[in-house]
């Protein structure tokens, strides 16, 4: 038990290959999903192939994997884009049934999820409102 304690979640998840796995899978949900499908629309085969790699690079380095993410801050990048709390909602379903999928064990699964929940707040924008409440 000891030797399960001291391996990094990478090491846990299976490593590079397995976070591969992981982000084909839900990337494909996601770009199928109805309300969230769009966000790729317009954008190149080129540029999908890229941030699938930025994806991957990102939760290699986040889960202690040896990766060095080189793309932009998640803030950033997700910026302008109008993500919901509804879509955050569809995203996190698709993140939990591609981990139930994958049967990745169950602490796993929660530090997963968890690490995706800290992220909410630089991902989904504040409804716009004209005057203060």
């Amino acid at each position: 038990m000891a030797a399960l304690a001291d391996k990094s979640l990478y090491e846990r998840l299976g490593g590079y290959d397995a976070i591969c796995a992981a982000t084909d899978d839900l990337l494909g949900r996601l770009l199928s999903d109805p309300q969230l499908k769009d966000y790729w629309k317009g954008a190149s085969y080129d540029n999908r192939r890229k941030a699938r790699q930025w994806i991957v690079d990102f939760m290699v380095e986040a889960a202690g994997g040896p990766a060095f993410y080189l793309g932009r801050d998640t803030q950033t990048s997700h910026a302008g884009m109008g993500i919901s709390a509804s879509d955050w909602d569809v995203f996190m379903r698709h993140g939990a049934a591609t981990l139930d999928h994958l049967e990745v064990p169950a602490r796993e699964s929660e530090e997963v999820l968890a690490f995706f929940t800290s992220l909410k707040g630089e991902i989904v924008e504040k409804p716009y409102r004209s005057q203060p409440p």
